[in-house]
C-alpha cells in the first residue's frame, strides 16, 4: 500500500460536521461513506461487467449460488432463497425467467415432489464463468495496490465489521 494518504471528498464531510456539529462526534462518518462510495462503485462495475454477458445482477447470484455447489450445479429452490436473500414468491419468479433464457432447468426432486431443484445448464455454467473471471479481474485491479498482507488485513476488518452487523440482524 502507499505511504501516502490522499484526502477525498469524505475528508471534507466529516470535517465539515466536526466543524458545524462538534458534539456529535462523526468519525464513523469517515468509515461509514467511503462504504456507501464504494457500493455505489462496486455496483457500477458489477452491472457493467453483467451487461456484457447478457446477466443481471440477481441472475449472477443465482448461477454463481448453483456453481458453487460443484457438479451437478443444483439446489432446491428453498436453499436458492437462503442463499440470495430473497422471498418466495421473488425465487420462483427469478428461477422461471433463467429457465426462460436457457441458464437453468427446473427438475423434480426424486422422493418429495413438492420439492422444486433449480440445476445450472451448461449455458447457464459456462456465462457466470467467464463473467466471474471478467468480475474478478477488474477487482484484482482495484486491489493491486494492496500488498497480500494489507489485503489480508482489509479483509479481517471487514469481516469483523460485517459480522458486528450480521449479529444484530438475527
Amino acid at each position: 500500500m502507499s505511504g501516502t494518504i490522499q484526502r477525498d471528498e469524505v475528508d471534507g464531510i466529516v470535517e465539515a460536521w466536526v466543524r458545524e456539529r462538534p458534539d456529535i462526534h462523526p468519525e464513523p462518518l469517515a468509515i461509514f461513506s467511503r462504504l456507501l462510495r464504494l457500493d455505489r462503485h462496486v455496483k457500477k462495475i458489477r452491472r457493467q461487467i453483467f451487461a456484457r454477458f447478457g446477466l443481471e445482477p440477481w441472475e449472477f447470484e443465482m448461477l454463481t449460488a448453483l456453481r458453487r455447489q460443484g457438479a451437478p450445479y443444483r439446489l432446491t429452490a428453498g436453499r436458492l432463497m437462503q442463499e440470495t436473500l430473497v422471498s418466495s414468491g421473488t425465487v420462483t419468479n427469478r428461477i422461471d425467467r433463467m429457465v426462460a433464457r436457457g441458464n437453468a432447468r427446473r427438475l423434480a426432486h426424486e422422493s418429495d415432489k413438492r420439492v422444486v431443484l433449480v440445476e445450472a445448464t451448461l449455458e447457464g455454467l459456462a456465462v457466470v464463468d467467464e463473467a466471474m473471471a471478467a468480475l474478478l479481474e477488474v477487482q484484482r485491479e482495484h486491489l493491486s495496490h494492496f500488498d497480500d498482507d494489507a489485503a489480508g488485513q482489509l479483509a479481517a476488518y471487514l469481516r469483523e465489521l460485517l459480522s458486528s452487523f450480521e449479529a444484530t440482524a438475527r
